[in-house]
Parts: C-alpha cells; sequence; structure tokens
C-alpha cells in the first residue's frame, strides 16, 4: 500500500495540527494496521498538548499523536506470526526492546532500554488513517467489544486493571476512588465488576460527577472538600475503606485516599504527576495501611482483561461522550482539555456512529 494519509500532530501549543505524511510500509516483524478508534488520554494533555514537559519516557519527539489505538491488520511484512491481514487489534503503546527484565515479564512500559519507543510518543501513534506496529506489541480484539471498546483497553482500562490486580478488589471490599475522569470512571466499572460490595466516588468537574450518577457507577459521589474523609468513615462504619485509588494527581485527592482508608487498607496510586502531603505515622504506619504505586500494565494482563470484559460483557466505550473525525481531532483535543466530557475519541468507519 502506498500513498499519504492524514495524520496529528501536537505541537505544543494546545492545538492538534492535521498533517500529509506518507502510508507507512511494515518491515519484518510488523503489520499496518488501519485505524478505527484512537481514544484521548489525559496523560496526552498533561505532558504534550498545552506544551511539551515530558522528559524521557514522556519526551515527545514531534511524531503523529495517539497511544491508545486500534483497529484492524490491513497489511503483513515478512516474518508474520500470528496476526494475520484481517485481525483485530489493540495496540500496546509502549514498544520495549523485548530483552530486558522488565519486557520478558511483559511489562514494556518500564523498559529502560535506549530502543524503547511509545507510540504516540516517540514512534507514530494512532491519530492518523494508518498505525505501524510491530507484531509483538498487539492484542487480540474480539469480535464481541468494538474498537472503541479496545481503544480504552490499550491504556486507561489497562492501567486501572494493572492497580486492581496490585491490591485486589472482591466482593468483601467497599472501594473509594477519588477523581472522576475516565481513568477514575473505568476503576469504578472494573470494581463493580469484581464484585465490590460499595462504591464511592470524589470528583470537582459537575459533568463529570453527572455522568458518574447517570451511569450508576458509584453508590455515593462527592466533591471535593475538607471532610471527605469524614463522609466516607461515616458511610462505612467508622471503619473507613478497605480499597482506595488516586485518579486525581491532587494533593488533598492523594491524602484523602490514605485516610478514608480503613486499618489495614490498601491505596492505590494511579494519577500522574502532582505531590502528597500527609503524616506518616497516623495515616499508614500505625493503621498498617500499604500505598501502592501503579504505572500502566503488561501485555499479559492486558490480554487477561480483554477476556474478562468478554466475560463481564462490560463495555468501555459507555464512557465515551464525544466521538469526532480525524479532521476534528483539533476540537476533540480542545474538548478533552477543558474536561466537560468522558472520553473523547477519535472515530474512522463505523465506530465514528
Amino acid at each position: 500500500m502506498q500513498g499519504t494519509m492524514k495524520g496529528v500532530y501536537l505541537p505544543g501549543n494546545s492545538t492538534a495540527v492535521l498533517r500529509d505524511c506518507p502510508v507507512p510500509v511494515p518491515g519484518h516483524g510488523q503489520v499496518l494496521v488501519k485505524m478505527k478508534a484512537s481514544t484521548i488520554c489525559g496523560s496526552d494533555i498533561r505532558a504534550i498538548y498545552r506544551e511539551h514537559l515530558g522528559k524521557g519516557p514522556e519526551g515527545y519527539q514531534n511524531v503523529i499523536a495517539g497511544h491508545e489505538p486500534c483497529g484492524q491488520v490491513v497489511e503483513e511484512g515478512p516474518g508474520i506470526r500470528r496476526f494475520k491481514k484481517g485481525a483485530r487489534v489493540i495496540v500496546y503503546h509502549i514498544s520495549g526492546c523485548g530483552v530486558c527484565h522488565d519486557c520478558r515479564m511483559g511489562y514494556m512500559i518500564s523498559c529502560s532500554s535506549p530502543f524503547r519507543a511509545a507510540y504516540g510518543w516517540q514512534r507514530d501513534g494512532g491519530m492518523a488513517e494508518y498505525i505501524l506496529c510491530d507484531e509483538k506489541d498487539l492484542v487480540e480484539l474480539p469480535d464481541t467489544l468494538s474498537y472503541a471498546d479496545g481503544a480504552q483497553v490499550a491504556c486507561g482500562f489497562g492501567t486501572v486493571y494493572e492497580a486492581i490486580q496490585k491490591i485486589g478488589v472482591s466482593g468483601t471490599d467497599s472501594v473509594l476512588v477519588v477523581g472522576l475522569g475516565p481513568v477514575g470512571l473505568a476503576t469504578l466499572m472494573l470494581c463493580r465488576a469484581m464484585g465490590a460490595q460499595k462504591l464511592y466516588g470524589i470528583e470537582a468537574n459537575p459533568f463529570r460527577l453527572e455522568l458518574t450518577k447517570k451511569l450508576n457507577l458509584a453508590d455515593a459521589v462527592f466533591e471535593p472538600g475538607p471532610k471527605n474523609a469524614e463522609e466516607i468513615l461515616a458511610l462505612t462504619g467508622g471503619n473507613g475503606v478497605e480499597r482506595a485509588f488516586d485518579c486525581s494527581a491532587s494533593d488533598a485527592g492523594r491524602a484523602t485516599a490514605i485516610r478514608a482508608a480503613r486499618q489495614w487498607g490498601k491505596i492505590a496510586f494511579v494519577g500522574e504527576g502532582g505531590t502528597v502531603n500527609f503524616n506518616p505515622s497516623p495515616d499508614i504506619i500505625h493503621p498498617q495501611k500499604t500505598i501502592y504505586g501503579s504505572w500502566v500494565t503488561s501485555i499479559w494482563l492486558m490480554e487477561n482483561l480483554v477476556e474478562e470484559l468478554v466475560r463481564w460483557n462490560l463495555h468501555p466505550d459507555v464512557l465515551i461522550t464525544h466521538r469526532f473525525p480525524l479532521d476534528k481531532a483539533d476540537e476533540a483535543y480542545r474538548l478533552m482539555a477543558g474536561g466537560n466530557c468522558g472520553k473523547v475519541a477519535v472515530c474512522f468507519d463505523e465506530e465514528l456512529k
């Protein structure tokens, strides 16, 4: 396949620019994927869209944007073993070296090799008509999931699933999620599917508060305030929640997640950036609490998540509140940056409906 295609670049001045670029040709072990859905992640807004803040793994190298791609293989390079032409695929968005310890565990996100390149950061991503992928970075998308479902697995839902695996959620647990953007909403959805007894949320944005209520994702939601921990304690018999997730990246939100957790509780920090201030002895040491950091996921857990979504009949695309064609990507990024939305997607073909 030859010719040109449209691709979206982020110059760092709160705009998204559409440019003509050549359709890539797959080499050995690579495939060409026709894009079907590419969703926008909050980390793109934080580290690239407004200005180029990222360094190292988050250093944007003036490539086609988008690290939540999902589409269909339309051309194979030599040496393809599994994902043949016609395969429906999710792209695990970090292409690691494949031979370091972290890559061999499936955690390409933690690859420290100079060969590491993330789609949409250091190599071309999914905000284009086609994307060139290494076969090793692909996850099969079952027919029962939409491409818009799969795009969210590529980062947001995969990230949440990893954090849940780290701290464990079951039918014996009440759960607090601080920050109800797309990642926080995904946390509520997955925790409910895993049987969480009660779900509570905290969110400042009125649109996202109403979306949480509309989708019936939590038993109670609160606006951020100095008494949030007390409010959660009051709903849990004075004990606090067994599990808490911070997806807000705010200092106060993280402190609330810690203080609203019960004795022996577990807390996962998922939101990127920001700071946190708490008092170690009364907040975590004496009540024997544990704080976990969690960054994206492994490709094998992403495959597990896809299988679970099918089993649970759970569709991440219910969180998408706005869909745009590629030529309106600037509008899509502007909306996501403003925050008055759920998940925002750039879609192609049937996924635009």
